[in-house]
């Protein structure tokens, strides 16, 4: 359980409802208190998830009949008659999952127990909407194709895609968004190339809702998560909830102007934090070095011959996320903030010791379960996962739902 409290992952499981007009809810509830603890019978599922034995006993033969959960039998422990344990069943439906970015996209397929069963990173030459969609569709064909026998129905894809939408010329780094989708409605054009279901979602918002089912954030009900892709984007977990803003915008961070740890102020578009902070920030000081960084494992390798400009951004970036993560404590008060996305682990855990030491903030307590700051735990796929995680949302998880921005 990655060294957390199971009691608190109790308290933070979903509660059921017995009335019958709340069936689905209660179906999602079942569903996810089984995903939680891996196995459960149906005993155990009626007490974590405050249903009637019943409702249980009627809930989980429906899932079983559509092949969302199977019967392992009974698991011999101790005395008397083991219960018949049920598992979300991994090779039942698939989800798909694409990140779209300015210079590359990732596909993930996912199964139910979250277990990924095919993946991929490829470059992308034009991000528009003339090309994209096309570009999902085959990607996604490619994967399912590669599993074979083992192919599974599809219940649908999520496409994240870096925001903020509908604001024309906000961004400050400019390849940080992706041209051409001003006045498009991508849910329309992913769903027509692929004839599939299709959710569209913040990539920020999606990377939080990955951590949080499938990373250090999986036990957690609040916490902050920055999100490194080409620009900086902020989630924020809320009572179990992504925080997403009247039209999906929240967390746009990357927009803020913040002054360094002892640092002169600086103002509009070319202060913005992720002039500084990003991926994209970093290949360009890389490039005024004359270093071609295109990939994580470039970036790896500088990492590992402790390269100067690498060295020296970590310090920098650390200057400018310091009293960003003091900012966040305090306006969000948070159990964490985790860092992750498309930086190698060990550049984020060396950005992370050089924020020491960090300001004081409300979260400086001495009393803490969790340190200030974490590093994820699901890397370059986390927007992907995510995004995958969309078209389950409504079916698996009763506290995670995330509408369409667009729509």
């Amino acid at each position: 359980m990655n060294g957390f409290d199971k009691k608190d992952l109790r308290q933070r499981v979903a509660i059921g409802s017995n009335p019958e007009r709340n069936r689905a809810h209660n179906r999602r509830v079942v569903l996810e208190v089984i995903r939680m603890h891996e196995h459960l019978g149906r005993t155990e599922i009626a007490r974590k998830a405050h249903l009637t034995p019943q409702a249980v006993a009627n809930i989980v033969d429906e899932l079983l009949g559509e092949g969302l959960l199977i019967d392992l039998g009974r698991l011999r422990s101790g005395r008397g008659q083991p219960p018949i344990q049920f598992a979300v069943n991994p090779d039942g439906p698939l989800t798909a999952g694409v990140e779209i970015a300015a210079d590359h996209m990732v596909t993930a397929l996912l199964d139910l127990s979250g277990g990924v069963r095919g993946h991929s990173i490829i470059r992308l030459e034009e991000a528009g909407p003339d090309t994209v969609p096309g570009r999902v569709a085959e990607e996604v064909a490619r994967l399912e194709v590669s599993l074979g026998a083992h192919r599974s129905k599809l219940l649908g894809i999520g496409v994240v895609m870096p925001g903020p939408f509908e604001i024309e010329g906000m961004s400050s780094v400019g390849p940080a968004t992706l041209p051409g989708w001003t006045g498009v409605d991508p849910t329309a054009l992913f769903a027509k190339a692929t004839g599939q279901s299709v959710i569209v979602e913040n990539d920020a918002t999606a990377a939080v809702v990955g951590e949080r089912l499938y990373g250090a954030g999986r036990q957690l009900g609040n916490f902050c998560y920055l999100y490194f892709g080409v620009g900086l984007g902020l989630g924020v977990i809320q009572d179990g909830r992504p925080l997403r803003g009247a039209f999906g915008n929240a967390g746009e961070i990357g927009h803020v102007g913040l002054v360094p740890r002892n640092g002169t102020p600086r103002y509009g578009p070319a202060g913005a934090l992720e002039r500084f902070v990003s991926v994209f920030a970093l290949r360009e000081r890389l490039a005024m070095a004359g270093i071609y960084a295109a990939t994580v494992d470039d970036i790896q390798a500088l990492h590992d011959d402790d390269n100067p400009t690498l060295r020296d951004w970590i310090g920098m970036a650390a200057d400018y996320l310091a009293p960003t993560v003091a900012m966040l404590e305090n306006i969000f008060d948070p159990e964490t903030v985790i860092f992750g996305g498309g930086l190698p682990d060990s550049v984020l855990e060396a950005v992370i010791a050089a924020l020491e030491p960090l300001p004081v903030s409300v979260a400086t307590r001495p009393k803490r379960s969790l340190p200030r700051v974490l590093r994820g735990q699901t890397g370059q796929l986390t927007a992907a996962l995510g995004a995958a995680a969309l078209p389950l949302l409504d079916t698996v998880s009763p506290h995670l739902s995330v509408a369409n921005p667009t729509g």
